[in-house]
């Protein structure tokens, strides 16, 4: 009953929090954690301990699922040099060097346990990334690197973890196994996550219900990360690639299914990644707690790590900036600036934590485990020091640097994108035999209506942009017309749906309709 208490304390807590982070401008899951954090010393707090071995299992798979939603294998294609350099070589070169330092400042904690201590602070979190790179106006093709190395990383690290414990526990070494285990991982989960989507895609013809349908890609990802799991396969690969496949097998006829998938997702993902960063937050406290004043005995050590595991990533970006060339296109990063932001933007999170309270307890022989406190407090540590304060100062470090930003880039290739559905739209509309059946004025009425939008991006802003105002002002006063005539159809079934003799849930499905029809007026 506590820990459900906590739960639903959570989940108030992250809408509150929501609401202050968009007031003050601030990313939500930086304040869930800070908040949590100082919660969980609040004398009348229930003591509750979650189980380390489920965190990763119960909030990864939905949260890597969400974000990989807004990516597609195209950016993967474009991105792949990043992906590499990123997500698997930074991974493996800040666990060395993390583990070198660790081992040489406390011989005791043995190599095994310094190169898990290296995986578990080496992978920035993806879904802390994407809440504060979306609250401030950061370049896409620097969101596109960030989103395209924290949805790979954790794969690589949770590798290295699982066979540094393992030799560990058993007292013996880590060897170059880890690379072949590492491919045919990802390969497996490649074989895994494509199937899961084909699978989901024969479900969703076969189910007619669209909430069933919807609530399909929330099992999806949790089953095939389970399954991949218990094959020794890479879950996060699989919920990642399953993810990636149904954005490629989208039909254009689920428009309906979109709305509600995507209104559901928003939701899921807000709530889980409260939840998660609170529960952090929490165990926080504990560690806190639990080391008490050992604590300041591995000051140094930790000090040491949390600047090791920053000026890593700082090198290798001006290492990428650097070799990459001038004569490069589209490189990243492509200034001193980009690569201050994407050194700030390496923050860890939900999967440090997660892989540090996994760790043993004891060897396999019943010794406690030498250094394991060392190594708890280091990833804490390290998480304050790459999520936290990078999160609360990056708004102002972006309006320090004054990056040029996209947006007119943005503006041109979203415009570009319109005028080209709009005439696929138009052709097809000319073809319709439907159409065809219709009066001439009804036909050229469509026409215009189809065209509106047309209008607006084919208009030169340089060159006209009085006019182009004109007819923004325009629509915008015919949209605000419709709007206000639906608000009012609304409101009348609204007051239908109360009224005695009504049927409420025929009166939703009208009340359904108007809100499809006044979501298409947002132009």
């Amino acid at each position: 009953m506590d820990f459900l208490l906590l739960l639903v304390g959570l989940l108030f807590g992250t809408v509150l929090v929501v609401g202050l982070g968009e007031r003050i401008r601030l990313p939500y899951p930086i304040l869930m954690l800070v908040f949590s954090a100082a919660a969980a010393f609040l004398p009348f707090i229930p003591e509750i301990h979650i189980n380390p071995e489920l965190i990763l299992p119960l909030f990864l798979p939905p949260l890597l699922f969400a974000a990989a939603q807004r990516s597609s294998w195209s950016i993967f294609r474009l991105r792949w040099r990043s992906l590499v350099l990123l997500a698997v070589l930074l991974v493996a070169a800040t666990a060395t060097v993390v583990a070198g330092i660790s081992w040489a400042l406390i011989p005791a904690l043995g190599l095994p346990a310094a190169i898990a201590l290296g995986a578990i602070v080496a992978p920035p979190d993806p879904v802390a990334v994407e809440a504060v790179a979306s609250k401030v106006k950061m370049r896409r093709k620097l969101i596109n690197v960030l989103q395209t190395e924290g949805l790979f990383n954790d794969a690589m690290a949770i590798v290295i973890f699982q066979a540094a414990v393992a030799a560990a526990v058993s007292g013996g070494e880590v060897g170059f196994e880890v690379v072949p285990r590492f491919l045919i991982g990802a390969a497996g989960a490649i074989v895994l996550g494509l199937a899961m989507a084909w699978l989901v895609g024969a479900l969703n013809r076969f189910v007619p219900n669209l909430v069933a349908r919807s609530a399909t890609t929330l099992v999806a990802p949790y089953a095939v990360y389970l399954l991949a799991e218990e094959l020794h396969f890479s879950g996060v690969i699989a919920v990642v690639v399953t993810a990636l496949e149904l954005g490629r097998r989208a039909r254009p006829q689920d428009s309906e299914e979109r709305l509600t998938r995507t209104a559901f997702w928003d939701v899921v993902e807000l709530l889980t990644t409260g939840v998660a960063f609170g529960l952090v937050g929490i165990e926080m406290r504990y560690v806190i707690q639990d080391e008490g004043a050992n604590l300041f005995t591995f000051i140094p050590g930790i000090v040491a790590i949390c600047v090791a595991v920053v000026l890593v990533r700082f090198f290798w970006m001006m290492a990428m900036y650097k070799i990459g060339g001038t004569e490069r296109k589209n490189k990243t990063p492509g200034s001193l600036k980009e690569v201050l932001v994407l050194t700030w933007c390496g923050m860890r999170g939900l999967a440090t934590l997660a892989l540090a309270l996994a760790l043993p307890t004891t060897m396999t022989n019943g010794q406690p485990l030498e250094g394991r406190n060392f190594v708890v407090a280091c990833a804490c540590a390290v998480l304050v020091t790459t999520l936290v304060v990078p999160g609360l100062t990056l708004p102002a470090l972006m309006r320090a640097l004054k990056l040029p930003n996209d947006h007119a880039a943005e503006e041109k290739a979203e415009r570009k994108l319109a005028i080209r559905a709009e005439k696929v739209a138009l052709e097809a509309m000319k073809r319709s035999k439907s159409a065809s059946a219709l009066p001439q004025k009804r036909r050229e009425a469509l026409a215009r209506r189809m065209s509106s939008l047309h209008t607006i991006l084919a208009t030169d802003l340089e060159n006209d942009p009085e006019k182009m105002l004109r007819i923004k002002q325009i629509l915008t006063t015919m949209d605000d017309v419709q709007r206000e005539a639906l608000n009012a159809a609304r409101g009348d079934m609204l007051k239908a749906r109360n009224e005695p003799g009504n049927d409420p849930e025929l009166v939703d499905r009208v009340l359904r309709r108007l809100d499809l029809r006044t979501v298409t007026l947002d132009r």
